[in-house]
């Protein structure tokens, strides 16, 4: 592009062929922003043409998850309540990633505010795994990860707050990196649970992941749980050698549950790491086993109060025909939610009330603390922690949405992340015999994504050189 060997409008255009011939399969995208696309793409094609060098990501088409806020473009979060909603501003992220350049294609489907592990529960349809289409990709970010899988997007922001990053870049056999809570500004994104949400990349490769994250990385005044700490260059990372690091396995990720093709897989990944300098270390995490429960009733407690806005009244869906207010809210909420939404909202405002917030709420939160610690005391003896990101491959379209349980469960090795806020990264380590893809987590320290992306890189090269 900075060579006129292509425009970014010529790129820009292919892009939205391909989405319109492959789509209608797949389902990833809920709205496409060709306008804006397309004079984003002018704007890089004038720069090239006047010989100025573009910006980091002159020209990147890139999809964005359908829960970030985008001016001028509808925002759903997959569902029915804000169905007609278009925001008036931009989320952080996505303003950064115009600023370097970036082309917005559209908005990418999603489980209802981000509730899901399957994207089925998005209010408009599911989306299908580009790997097998009779299949999953994964949830919530499924759309973004699909995107990525079908080369509808190059690369695709999406939102991790049990897993709903990394459990569909597995599943759709992509790069998905959910970073430090704090290391990327929250404004914009429609909340589901504030202390748990992050904002991260899906991308082809670990080095696509590493430049989109050190584009939207760093405080913002408008989110005042962002962190005011430098974000390194984390390309020039890569040029450190992975030889010498310790790398964590934790027995309890690799115990009963686990799929014997993907432990197979992993531990194939955990003997490349070895061959490549890295000294692995056995180490425990104990209070994992209460990671599910704990991440549940927290999660579902502080979605029953974030949703309390969407009543009617300010935006998005309204019940017609309502002959008093309350009558108003019932039937908005009602009409406007989904089942698995209602469900959580249901389970939250269980757990907060009063007589059960001691019993439920107040003790998930000290468990939540317990988890943190394990990983704190995990971190003095080991650089990095390298776990399966899911206990199987993509289930079958419809195989779990009437168990919720086990549903819930398809979470298992990745929501001990959100809850101790620490990084992590899946990517892609082998194929079942199905041919269905197995993702590798690898879990760092606090605001430490250098190190997982510098192993991450390593391992990829070593099986995919040239990556």
């Amino acid at each position: 592009m900075q060579d006129r060997k292509i425009t970014a409008t010529a790129l820009a255009e292919a892009f939205y062929a391909k989405i319109q011939k492959d789509d209608p399969q797949i389902g990833a995208y809920l709205t496409l922003s060709k306008d804006r696309a397309l004079e984003q793409a002018g704007r890089i094609d004038q720069l090239a043409s006047r010989g100025e060098t573009l910006p980091p990501l002159g020209g990147v088409p890139i999809g964005i998850k359908d829960l970030l806020s985008t001016r001028g473009v509808r925002t759903t979060a997959g569902s029915k309540i804000l169905g007609n909603y278009v925001p008036p501003y931009d989320c952080t992220a996505v303003s950064r990633l115009e600023a370097a350049g970036a082309i917005l294609l559209g908005k990418l489907n999603c489980d209802e505010f981000a509730m899901g592990s399957s994207n089925e529960n998005s209010a408009w349809h599911p989306v299908r795994n580009p790997r097998d289409r009779t299949r999953v990709p994964g949830g919530s970010s499924g759309g973004s990860a699909a995107a990525v899988a079908a080369d509808m997007a190059v690369a695709t922001l999406g939102s991790d707050t049990g897993g709903s990053i990394r459990q569909p870049a597995s599943f759709c056999g992509v790069v998905g990196l959910m970073p430090t809570y704090g290391r990327v500004s929250r404004y914009g994104l429609i909340a589901f649970a504030s202390s748990l949400d992050h904002i991260g990349p899906l991308t082809k490769t670990v080095k696509d992941a590493a430049i989109v994250l050190r584009t939207i990385a760093g405080r913002d005044p408008m989110d005042a749980t962002s962190a005011d700490i430098p974000v390194p260059d984390y390309v020039a990372e890569f040029e450190k050698p992975v030889h010498g690091l310790k790398i964590g396995v934790a027995k309890e990720y690799l115990g009963e549950g686990l799929d014997p093709e993907v432990r197979n897989a992993v531990e194939a990944a955990i003997q490349k790491l070895e061959k490549l300098g890295c000294k692995v270390v056995e180490i425990s995490l104990p209070h994992t086993k209460y990671a599910i429960p704990t991440y549940y009733i927290i999660a579902t407690a502080e979605a029953s109060s974030n949703l309390a806005r969407f009543d009617g009244v300010r935006y998005g869906y309204r019940a017609a025909n309502a002959r008093t207010l309350s009558e108003m809210y019932r039937r908005t909420r009602d009409e406007g939610f989904g089942a698995e939404v209602k469900r959580r909202i249901m389970l939250g405002t269980y757990a907060l009330s009063a007589g059960y917030y001691d019993a439920y709420y107040l003790k998930a939160q000290k468990v939540r603390t317990l988890i943190a610690g394990d990983f704190e005391q995990a971190f003095h003896k080991v650089d990095a922690i390298v776990t399966p990101t899911c206990p199987t491959a993509a289930f079958k379209l419809g195989e779990k949405a009437g168990d919720p349980l086990a549903m819930y469960l398809a979470d298992i090795y990745t929501v001990t992340a959100d809850l101790a806020g620490i990084p992590g990264i899946s990517i892609p380590c082998g194929q079942t015999r199905d041919k269905l893809p197995i993702g590798l987590q690898i879990l760092g320290r606090h605001f430490d994504e250098a190190t997982i992306l510098r192993v991450a890189h390593a391992y990829e090269q070593a099986v995919t050189p040239g990556a």
